[in-house]
């Protein structure tokens, strides 16, 4: 079953966190890695204006992989996530009517 998150990551003090990271999260290994957990072609990133931290909106299909992913213990992850991130948090979303 899909589903809808949000994961607000923050990077550790110091420079070029940002870009090791979305140098390894668009690479080919990165880019598998996250095939293995949602539609990377429906994410939707975002950045904060100082770069210290990112957000993505992924549509997930194994939320125990993302889970795995956003905590560090995905062993793809894991240098990246040690070397750049402090903390991410993750979200479910859902939809809610405007009528």
């Amino acid at each position: 079953m899909e589903k809808m998150m949000l994961a607000i990551g923050k990077f550790k003090e110091g420079e070029g966190h940002f870009e090791k990271f979305m140098q390894f999260f668009q690479s080919d290994e990165g880019m598998e890695m996250r095939r293995t957990v949602a539609h990377v072609e429906k994410t939707v990133p975002g950045i904060l204006p100082d770069k210290s931290g990112i957000m993505f909106k992924v549509h997930v299909h194994n939320e125990q992989g993302m889970k795995d992913l956003v905590t560090g213990r995905n062993p793809v992850m894991k240098p990246i996530y040690d070397e750049c991130i402090e903390s991410i948090e993750l979200f479910e979303l859902t939809s809610l009517s405007t009528d």
